[in-house]
């Protein structure tokens, strides 16, 4: 009797301390029989239990948070108590883990396909709550600036409103600049424009002193020199004009011809007639 007590109470002591170190392998295996029998399969079937509990949250850490695989769940059956408690915990953090980084992805590739009507709304706290609000910010920053430039963009090009300016708040780094060029491109433009605007009601109202002196490149550049050329030949056509008509009409001298360089088309037309006429009440 004394020897097998011995045996019982030495295996389930090598059991309990297995599982105590973190060894779920063993089990008690030495015969017993009446109340030691029951504690035996109660001593097994917790080490059981143990081990499948063990098995799934590592299986669930390691899809979770190595793998990357989301929406395990950790599968214990037959648990009750602080095992069940533990399961429901881990499968919750799972879970929860799973909704909030779908949650983010689907906000972030909706941003890298052009949509910014999404925004993250999923429950979260500590790091993650401050992701999410930094994902929104971001989403709203960009929701903003995408609004005002396309406002400065459709006032411009094809409203024909110059002077607006796109406005965003609180962005720095390659928002800010990305403003800051276009705010640049409509100033310029805006200046660009009013001062041919200008230039052209001077001419219009016979104002032929006014020309365009506002900095410009590439293609507004070749505009405004043909715009004040344009203005230069008018310029000397008129001055040409009013001096043969002077001439020949208030101080009778004739012979004079008008000289207008580099001209033609209507301004050729026109200068030839009046040196036509000037010629032919000359010889009269």
């Amino acid at each position: 009797m004394a020897s097998n007590l011995t045996g019982q109470v030495r295996d389930i002591a090598a059991v309990c301390t297995a599982v105590a170190c973190g060894d779920l392998t063993k089990k008690i295996s030495v015969p017993v029989q009446g109340e030691m029998l029951e504690l035996k399969e109660t001593m097994n079937t917790m080490v059981g239990q143990l081990r499948t509990f063990a098995a799934e949250v590592t299986r669930v850490a390691l899809e979770v948070g190595t793998e990357g695989k989301l929406g395990g769940q950790a599968v214990v059956k037959d648990v009750s108590g602080t095992w069940k408690e533990l399961t429901d915990n881990v499968n919750t953090m799972a879970s929860n883990l799973t909704t909030q980084v779908r949650s983010i992805a689907e906000v972030t590739t909706a941003v890298a396909c052009g949509d910014l009507s999404k925004t993250i709304d999923v429950e979260a706290q500590g790091e993650i709550s401050e992701l999410k609000r930094t994902v929104n910010s971001m989403v709203e920053q960009l929701r903003t600036f995408a609004a005002e430039v396309t406002r400065v963009a459709r006032e411009v090009g094809t409203e024909g409103k110059l002077g607006g300016q796109a406005l965003v708040k609180d962005v720095d780094g390659t928002w800010k600049e990305l403003t800051d060029n276009v705010n640049t491109m409509a100033a310029n433009l805006t200046a660009q424009v009013r001062d041919i605007a200008n230039v052209s009601k001077a001419v219009a109202a016979g104002d032929l002193s006014k020309k365009i002196s506002v900095e410009v490149k590439g293609e507004m550049m070749e505009l405004k020199h043909t715009i004040n050329t344009m203005v230069d030949q008018l310029q000397e056509f008129a001055t040409e004009v009013s001096r043969v008509s002077l001439e020949v009409g208030t101080e009778g001298k004739l012979g004079g011809q008008a000289v207008v360089k580099d001209v033609s088309g209507t301004w050729k037309e026109l200068t030839d007639n009046v040196n036509t006429m000037a010629s032919n009440l000359t010889t009269q």
